[in-house]
């Protein structure tokens, strides 16, 4: 009698265990923040984060198109090719709302001034930058630069938290962008380096 109590006693912490771990795996990552959050609304009166609302600007012909993850990995990208994950420091940040319209309209400016430029073939920098500061940007905030053998890149730094126009001029076009920095800059110009 005593041996059966003590095989039973020594069964009970292995009893114990396998109910512990039975429950074991079966919480998704996510479930916990999902509980919290379902058991701990938002107060009203405090706003949470969200996505900008983009919104048809003057002149354009169509909707907006939302703008995708550009560091979301793919479901054809191998798990340990994260080169998309460690350059996205280098992914300029869209504008959104009216500061995407202002964006427009400052290329739109910058392109018809560049445009008589581009057809005469002058695309010597210097002139790229009289003709950009000629629309009053600032001359400490522009940049051109020799882009190849036949065309000219720009810079501008339109100063507002931050807020820029980057583009090309080349025998066959002009192209231009404006976009709100970098996630890891404190300007217009890339970062170096990331993680």
């Amino acid at each position: 009698m005593l041996r059966k109590m003590r095989a039973r006693l020594g069964m009970l912490p292995l009893a114990v265990m396998v109910l512990l771990t039975a429950g074991c795996g079966t919480q998704r990552a996510g479930d916990t923040a999902d509980a919290y959050r379902r058991s701990h609304p938002t107060p009203s009166g405090i706003s949470t984060p969200s996505t900008p609302a983009d919104f048809r600007c003057q002149g354009e012909s169509s909707e907006p198109v939302a703008p995708t993850a550009a560091t979301a990995p793919s479901s054809t990208v191998s798990p340990a090719d994260h080169y998309a994950e460690n350059h996205g420091f280098r992914v300029p940040l869209p504008l959104h709302g009216q500061s995407r319209c202002d964006g427009l309209t400052a290329v739109g400016h910058v392109k018809s001034a560049l445009e008589p430029l581009r057809r005469r073939s002058d695309f010597a920098p210097d002139s790229v930058r009289k003709a950009l500061t000629g629309l009053g940007y600032s001359a400490g905030k522009v940049q051109a630069y020799q882009d190849g053998s036949a065309g000219v890149g720009f810079l501008i730094d339109i100063g507002v938290s931050p807020w820029c126009v980057e583009g090309t001029m080349s025998s066959d076009s002009t192209t231009a962008d404006a976009f709100g920095g970098y996630p890891d800059g404190t300007g217009c110009e890339p970062p170096s380096g990331g993680h």
